[in-house]
């Protein structure tokens, strides 16, 4: 389990707190926040064939446009599209 939790603590630190001025305690905790919702909802995880973790599967339409979400005011990026 320690490999597991150092690895966490090292994309915390590389992927959100390294690149970000906190005020406070209160700053931290939505930083936290975003980032645990991005980490488990957006992002690919490589020891998981590259997959998402909570993987929604949905119908894309390509007549509709791509959205872009900005999580931890834009330092991370995660475009998608709406369901069908």
């Amino acid at each position: 389990m320690n490999a597991h939790a150092q690895r966490w603590v090292r994309s915390v630190k590389v992927e959100c707190l390294s690149r970000i001025i906190l005020f406070g305690e209160r700053s931290l905790r939505w930083a936290m926040k975003d980032y645990i919702a991005h980490y488990h909802t957006e992002r690919n995880h490589q020891g998981k064939d590259n997959l998402l973790l909570l993987q929604q599967i949905s119908k894309t339409d390509h007549d509709k446009p791509v959205r872009c979400r900005d999580p931890l005011g834009g330092l991370l990026r995660y475009y998608h599209q709406e369901a069908a």
